[in-house]
């Protein structure tokens, strides 16, 4: 068709057509809505949740990578704050690999003293509960918290919610809780994050510090400071270990 200007004389042009690319078969976006609904599924992201811990667990038992901080990583390549701060990464990794907290408590301890090696090993610490506790909420939430049926499991689970850091503080204090099986069953409760964490570093003061100064003054194991600090070691697991009977003994009366 002609415009307006070859109607007045003028020289004709033809106007432009859109281009349309060839449509998209509607079974290709179907199967790839599926596919993506499948990988974020909740069971999903719980099977890459367990792949992950399983993958960490045994790339630890093959490479054991606690042995590099135990045989003067980083302290030998770098030094000061920056060995400390490389240290508290590193430890925050090993325990969600499951890596035991007291022999990385006792080697920051031997590495860097008694005061640098608290902090470092503190804020390793937490580094490695916020790690595994997000880990815990964002892939295995969704698909643990309808499991959670029975009498205990729901007892532990609104305690967690309802009253978070007043539970994971104790839950620290107390010897005979491990790591990380608190750590994820903060992660599928309703428990925040913040509170968490500052219950966590409180919490972890006490242990931790008894590892560490062991670790400081290992070399003098007559000194005071070190038999305080395995007598802090002792006393609470042995408190712990007493408890835990009793409960047990209380549960088969009834």
């Amino acid at each position: 068709m002609l415009d307006a200007t070859t109607r007045s004389g003028g020289t004709a042009t033809a106007s432009p057509r859109a281009t349309v690319g060839p449509p998209v078969p509607a079974a290709a976006t179907g199967l790839s809505a599926r596919a993506a609904r499948i990988a974020l599924s909740p069971w999903s992201r719980l099977s890459l949740l367990v792949l992950l811990l399983a993958s960490a667990g045994v790339a630890v038992l093959l490479f054991q990578p606690q042995r590099l901080l135990t045989h003067g990583w980083p302290a030998a390549q770098l030094g000061g704050a920056a060995a400390a701060l490389a240290y508290a990464v590193a430890y925050g990794l090993c325990t969600v690999a499951f890596v035991p907290r007291p022999l990385l408590n006792l080697a920051a301890g031997a590495l860097f003293g008694s005061v640098l090696g608290l902090g470092s090993a503190l804020a390793g610490t937490v580094l490695g509960a916020g790690l595994a506790f997000c880990l815990g909420r964002v892939l295995g939430q969704e698909a643990l918290r309808p499991l959670l049926r029975g009498k205990w499991l729901k007892a532990a689970d609104g305690q967690l919610s309802r009253h978070g850091f007043r539970s994971m503080l104790a839950a620290r204090l107390f010897p005979g809780v491990p790591f990380a099986a608190a750590n994820y069953c903060a992660a599928v409760s309703r428990m925040g994050l913040p509170p968490f964490l500052l219950a966590t570093a409180l919490g972890s003061v006490p242990n931790t510090a008894a590892y560490v100064v062991a670790g400081a003054r290992a070399s003098t194991p007559t000194s005071p400071a070190f038999l305080i600090a395995l007598a802090c070691i002792a006393l609470p697991g042995l408190a712990g270990a007493v408890v835990a009977w009793r409960k047990r003994g209380r549960l088969r009366a009834r």
